[in-house]
């Protein structure tokens, strides 16, 4: 029983290591894109050389408002997915194992499928949006990358909620045990 709790207690440890990992990796990629974007609005001409090598200098020159819309769509889905694992990191670090079922973490598993889910659906629009600006002769194709998973996400967001739904029905139901007690 002992080493089950040890090896549970170092996969958590790990688990905390890799989502601070995952939320410095995300906060950089959203720090140089908002570096960059407002690098484009003071010089224009560095639009070429975008952070991640992005060449959005031919959108800029075709449509300036398809420029900004799509980048606003990257710029706001890199945050939000910063954002994200910085939940993730507070559930992870704020948690505690030996009593995890309280309404504060059932709120943060909650706000972490909303944010999961707002980052699906804008995804979601900003693909649908660089299809129809294909069909306008746009060429986006390396934008593909930052809205990929956008089914995922949605999908990711609808499990967690699910999960979120239950854990906050056993704080509930916890609260009352604990009243009639």
């Amino acid at each position: 029983m002992k080493t089950r709790v040890k090896a549970n207690n170092l996969i958590f440890k790990g688990l905390k290591i890799i989502s601070w990992v995952i939320f410095v990796g995300l906060s950089v990629e959203a720090g140089g894109l908002l570096v960059n974007f407002i690098f484009s609005l003071v010089r224009p001409e560095f639009i070429q050389n975008l952070y991640q090598k992005l060449d959005l200098s031919q959108l800029y020159q075709n449509s300036k408002w398809a420029f900004f819309g799509m980048y606003g769509f990257v710029l706001t889905i890199s945050i939000l997915k910063a954002v994200l694992f910085y939940q993730v990191v507070l559930l992870v670090t704020k948690i505690d194992l030996s009593k995890p079922f309280n309404s504060w973490v059932s709120k943060q598993i909650l706000k972490i499928s909303y944010y999961t889910l707002s980052i699906g659906l804008l995804s979601f629009i900003a693909r649908q949006l660089a299809k129809d600006l294909g069909h306008n002769g746009f060429v986006l194709n390396q934008l593909e990358a930052f809205w990929a998973d956008s089914q995922a996400f949605i999908l990711m967001a609808a499990v967690i909620y699910v999960i979120g739904t239950i854990f906050s029905k056993g704080v509930e139901y916890q609260e009352e045990l604990e009243e009639t007690v």
